[in-house]
């Protein structure tokens, strides 16, 4: 699928920076920031969601250890 993107000034720059440090077009540099940034939210929300469900679990353990 195409897509435009419509990068302001700073933007572009910063995108040409990654493409060159890491030797890849600014293409194939758009699309792994795309990917790490959506692998990153997952991986949050799933320290999240075990996060919850541990304090949920051994709440009465936390509140003892926290007197």
């Amino acid at each position: 699928m195409a897509m435009t993107l419509r990068l302001e000034p700073g933007d572009d720059e910063a995108l040409t920076l990654l493409a060159r440090t890491d030797g890849v077009s600014k293409h194939e540099a758009t699309v792994r920031a795309i990917r790490e940034a959506a692998a990153r939210h997952v991986r949050e929300d799933k320290v999240r969601q075990l996060s919850s469900a541990a304090r949920t679990r051994y709440a009465d353990l936390l509140d003892r250890l926290g007197q």
